[in-house]
């Protein structure tokens, strides 16, 4: 499948100067160790993979002196082949699995860097917020893989070019003809099912069928479950499920605010607050915090009490709240309140994979605004409708307090650009 971050690694592959050993963070089954191999294989002369889960030879070895120059001589008698700086890709896989792994990038940086090095793991993000040994900070690089946004899906169904016509339509703001526009809806709703993990498109690509998608998503949740009960104690782990088995309850509620008790009867901060961390560090649920007010720069107003989580794909909170497949399929031909959470979910994911930090607003009693972006030196106020009703009390008391530069409506309309608010239909947010 096409991957957006194969020109992230690209350009750290072609780096002038300054290239340190790359980090590469994402959830599990994202599909970080297949498209880290793909660009061993088809940018670099030959390439040397070490998995630090699988390999306890290589990750014993670690453990004792990780001088570059020894270690480099032990993983050519490993992989029984030469590794030539510019020419071999050398992939720690599975790194969280060995800390001294993680701590000896900051030597191969120092001593070696001609050496290209790239390193990934399931839970990289954990590994490094509790790293044992120091943690090679301004040593390395790094880089986010997320699940296919929904532009990646559309390229792996065939249709590149409605994607151009989509982007086009983005920039002009034209409408597109009414055909195309239905057929990108419709595909829309598909992806809603599926999601973005290679694992589920590959299933569904295979099968032409959305039926036995949620089998495949359900493994995808099993190994998620499992990795809580691995790399966290059994209280820790029980707390870890709680949090996140109740993320479908907290969004279909109105008040969207992750609610503690809702996890858990006498649920708190105190109790759930590790748990909460270790599911973001792990990359399976995003944050998105309340700002108390939306001036430059938004973070420094965030509301540290109040926040949303919403799940790292799309699919897997459509498959684990239990929607019925019709249901999501017909959804968006008039407003549907219960769809809302997902479509909610599905524009935090395409927002977060653009780079953008996640927050929302309200103002007590009135009103709420779902997200508003920090975007250069502007503040975008961002609606969010699953229908073509998109009359709102909320987004004109933002803009008569606020002024942002300009806000954007996302719905089932087609594009368009009326009153300083921009119209961008469901399938194209991959474009904000």
């Amino acid at each position: 499948m096409k991957r957006k971050i194969t020109e992230k690694l690209s350009c750290w592959k072609n780096k002038p100067s300054g290239r340190m050993p790359l980090l590469v963070y994402g959830a599990r089954q994202v599909g970080k160790t297949h498209i880290i191999r793909e660009f061993g294989y088809t940018y670099y002369k030959n390439m040397v993979y070490f998995n630090f889960e699988t390999n306890q030879t290589v990750s014993s070895y670690f453990t004792e002196n990780i001088e570059p120059e020894r270690i480099l001589r032990f993983l050519e008698t490993e992989a029984r082949e030469r590794i030539v700086p510019g020419d071999t890709l050398i992939i720690f896989d599975e790194i969280q699995s060995c800390e001294r792994a993680l701590t000896s990038l900051k030597y191969f940086h120092e001593k070696m860097p001609e050496h290209h090095i790239v390193c990934a793991g399931s839970l990289l993000g954990i590994a490094v917020n509790r790293a044992k040994y120091s943690f090679p900070v301004g040593n390395v690089d790094s880089v986010t893989l997320y699940p296919l946004d929904f532009e990646e899906f559309l390229w792996a169904l065939g249709y590149e070019r409605l994607c151009r016509e989509i982007k086009a339509a983005y920039d002009t703001n034209e409408a597109l003809p009414a055909a195309l526009h239905e057929k990108a809806l419709d595909l829309y709703k598909q992806y809603l099912i599926v999601g973005g993990m290679p694992r589920a498109i590959l299933e569904f690509l295979e099968n032409k069928s959305l039926l036995t998608v949620p089998d495949t998503q359900n493994k995808i949740i099993n190994d998620y479950l499992a990795d809580m009960a691995k790399y966290a104690s059994n209280t820790e782990s029980v707390k870890i499920r709680s949090a996140y088995d109740s993320i479908p309850v907290q969004l279909a509620k109105d008040n969207k605010k992750f609610q503690y008790k809702l996890a858990q009867k006498g649920g708190t901060a105190t109790i759930f607050g590790a748990a909460i961390e270790w599911l973001k560090f792990a990359g399976i649920v995003f944050k998105c915090e309340r700002i108390e007010q939306a001036f430059m720069p938004v973070s420094v107003y965030r509301d540290l009490s109040s926040f949303k989580l919403y799940m790292g794909d799309v699919g897997l909170l459509t498959m684990k709240s239990g929607v019925s497949l019709p249901t999501v399929l017909s959804a968006g031909v008039i407003d549907n309140t219960f769809i809302g959470f997902i479509t909610e979910n599905y524009v935090a994911q395409a927002l977060v994979n653009n780079g953008y930090s996640l927050y929302y607003w309200t103002s007590t009693g009135v009103a709420e605004l779902d997200f508003v972006l920090q975007k250069g030196d502007s503040i975008i106020a961002v609606e969010v409708k699953t229908g073509v009703h998109t009359k709102s009390k909320s987004l004109n008391i933002f803009v008569e307090k606020y002024k942002p530069a300009y806000s954007i409506r996302i719905s089932s309309k087609n594009f368009g650009f009326e009153n300083n608010i921009k119209s961008v239909p469901l399938y194209a947010v991959f474009c904000i």
